[in-house]
């Protein structure tokens, strides 16, 4: 049982997707991406259609678990191969790179939409998202890409609550944003760089850490987030060791371990205010 102003909320986002006709998600297999999709199903049935983009820069796993996803929630599901790392801007990596990546991801995923007579794109951005450095709401807004979380008043904590209520697998999933967001800001983004990453993280993962980052920084040198209270556990004499040569055997010839801890968009706390203002606009 939802309490009721968030069940209010979940009525105000069914209505709001059924008024698009047809549709398109944005499709990660993230919490938000995954509710958008189940209130897309709930409310459109067929004429709903789960769209995950494909690229390096995708974490080795990710589209076996959208696709898995999809089909628990029963939609169906489509992947667009997507070329960011064929645009310059992208590959030069400024703050506004993730504008130039969704502007790729959406100009693919209209392209299909208009194939396929859908009447809409809709993306799982989320009320919180909108006190963030996110630049690729621009590129949303310029294709027209509806945020029915967002108009709904949804917040990331709703949107996990909602997810919970539907027996999404995925509610409690840790968010993982794509892999040239490890790469810090100025260090150009090459697949064999989100190669690296990837499987450092996997690693990672691999000694039942979770919420992991591992960072890219010039001269390749990795800088390795987990939560504070794991930090003890890596620096352990044979943990400290096996993680330096498994990241050197990666092409990391440094590796470094923050002991702030993990947070989400640690490449945004020293970059200028300025820098970001401009790119927002």
């Amino acid at each position: 049982m939802l309490p009721t102003p968030l069940d209010l909320k979940c009525h105000q986002l069914l209505e709001a997707i059924r008024s698009y006709g047809s549709c398109a998600v944005a499709f990660s297999g993230g919490v938000d991406s995954a509710v958008v999709a189940q209130a897309a199903r709930l409310s459109l049935a067929d004429a709903a259609v789960a769209v995950t983009a494909v690229s390096p820069s995708l974490a080795d796993g990710e589209l076996e678990q959208a696709k898995q996803l999809a089909r628990h929630i029963g939609i169906r599901h489509l992947e667009i191969k997507t070329s960011e790392l064929d645009r310059p801007a992208y590959i030069r990596n400024a703050p506004d790179r993730c504008y130039h990546c969704k502007t790729e991801v959406y100009s693919q995923l209209a392209q299909r939409a208009a194939e396929l007579g859908l009447a809409a794109i809709a993306s799982g951005t989320n009320a919180d998202d909108l006190g963030d450095h996110r630049p690729g709401l621009r590129a949303a807004a310029e294709h027209g890409v509806r945020q029915p979380l967002v108009d709904c008043g949804l917040s990331k904590s709703e949107v996990r609550a909602l997810a919970a209520h539907w027996n999404l697998p995925v509610w409690d999933k840790a968010a993982t944003p794509c892999l040239s967001s490890r790469i810090a800001y100025g260090q150009q983004v090459t697949p064999e760089r989100l190669a690296m990453v990837d499987q450092a993280e996997q690693y990672l993962r691999q000694l039942r850490l979770t919420n992991v980052r591992v960072r890219y920084h010039e001269g390749d040198l990795a800088r390795v987030e987990v939560p504070p209270e794991r930090i003890s556990f890596l620096c352990q004499a044979d943990n400290r060791e096996s993680l330096v040569a498994h990241l050197r055997s990666l092409g990391f010839k440094y590796v470094t371990i923050d002991l702030i801890g993990f947070r989400s968009g640690s490449l945004n706390e020293f970059v200028p205010i300025e820098m970001l203002c401009q790119n927002e606009k």
